[in-house]
């Protein structure tokens, strides 16, 4: 309480790790932004231009790294650097920190007054349990170095797992992670799906299979290839990542790399689409609900995130075999034979929508931020 005898307004910093497009991770923070339109951002590295105006409406401080030559083409090169970079921020003077981190943004040090809140997409996946799928190559002077870099991270990564008071994961699966490797509990709160704009039409779904991903190996796009020129499906693919030539080498001439779209393409890829491919582990996977909320159903690899937002035989196909295409190839062919019920579809998605995220974060800030005013 003030001395009038209200609740004080606490000074609130909002950090992400680096803002270099609009993916599902920024549109989370996007909310978050909206919630706090005073609070600023902090982040490794921003290139001005690539995320939202709500985002960039906020004032960003960025760290050393910035400035540094060749960023904008190799920042995960400076990798071993992101753990010296976000504890070089000083954030002394804020009573919260509100972190959205899938890398080193949980790390960042506070006042010994101040709650740390951390909105976690995932536990950093190359230093934990999925390293040989970001780093194939382990023989060698490069890969001894990269390992022992990777090793260095991984402890950091569980030393500063304490600076966080609450932790907050973005599916049942982050939280499952959160536990194993952080040895903390953490709430639940899907990521918001824009279901206001991300509507289904009339039309008859056309014969492509659509992906929105990074181009990364993790995604597993070269199933999802392979899947589709086997059952001579078109294959339309949206995003951009280091692997775009050698999907590009392995595709044929139905396969479309199409890179960033504006939202209204993406929408109307969505709207046409006959299904929408995740042949990868995702953490959550923002693109299967907004497809959902577009009337198109989902053919996805049954574990991770995916279990939260998809029912097998209702909102899509789940399959199991994660190396095998002609597994994935299946599960699109017993797609095609099912009449999914659009309203159904899209009934689900809108249990994501922005304004449940925002009631439930809302929630859950008040429940661990008592006797301040927040809103």
């Amino acid at each position: 309480m003030n001395e009038s005898g209200h609740r004080s307004r606490p000074r609130v910093a909002l950090i992400h790790d680096w803002l270099t497009g609009m993916r599902g991770g920024e549109k989370v923070l996007e909310v978050i932004a909206n919630l706090f339109p005073d609070a600023p951002i902090y982040t490794l590295f921003h290139f001005p231009g690539a995320v939202s105006n709500t985002i960039e409406s906020h004032t960003i401080h960025t760290s050393f790294l910035q400035s540094y030559p060749g960023l904008r083409r190799h920042y995960r090169r400076f990798l071993p650097l992101f753990p010296v970079a976000v504890e070089d921020f000083d954030l002394s003077s804020y009573d919260v920190l509100i972190s959205t981190s899938h890398c080193v943004g949980k790390g960042a040090k506070t006042n010994p007054d101040a709650t740390h809140i951390c909105y976690c997409h995932t536990p950093m996946r190359y230093v934990w349990d999925q390293q040989e799928t970001y780093f194939p190559d382990r023989d060698g002077p490069v890969a001894r170095i990269r390992n022992i870099a990777l090793a260095r991270l991984r402890r950091w990564d569980v030393d500063t797992a304490d600076r966080v008071d609450s932790y907050v994961a973005n599916s049942n699966f982050v939280a499952d992670r959160v536990s194993r490797f952080y040895g903390r509990s953490a709430d639940v709160i899907h990521p918001p799906v824009d279901t206001d704009f991300y509507t289904p039409d009339d039309r008859p779904p056309e014969a492509y299979c659509l992906m929105v991903s990074a181009l990364s190996p993790y995604k597993r796009i070269d199933l999802a290839i392979d899947a589709c020129s086997s059952l001579g499906l078109e294959l339309r693919i949206v995003g951009e990542g280091p692997r775009r030539d050698v999907l590009e080498r392995r595709g044929d001439d139905k396969m479309q790399l199409l890179g960033r779209v504006d939202d209204l393409e993406l929408r109307e890829l969505y709207r046409g689409a006959s299904c929408f491919l995740q042949p990868g582990v995702e953490d959550f996977g923002i693109s299967s609900a907004e497809s959902l909320a577009c009337g198109c159903p989902v053919v996805a690899l049954g574990r991770g995130g995916i279990l939260d937002i998809v029912e097998n035989g209702v909102h899509g196909v789940l399959y199991d075999d994660s190396e095998n295409s002609s597994t994935l190839a299946a599960a699109i062919d017993k797609s095609t034979s099912i009449r999914f019920n659009k309203t159904i579809l899209r009934r689900r998605a809108e249990t994501f929508s922005v304004a449940s995220f925002e009631e439930q974060l809302k929630e859950l800030l008040e429940l661990r931020l008592p006797g301040w005013n927040l809103f």
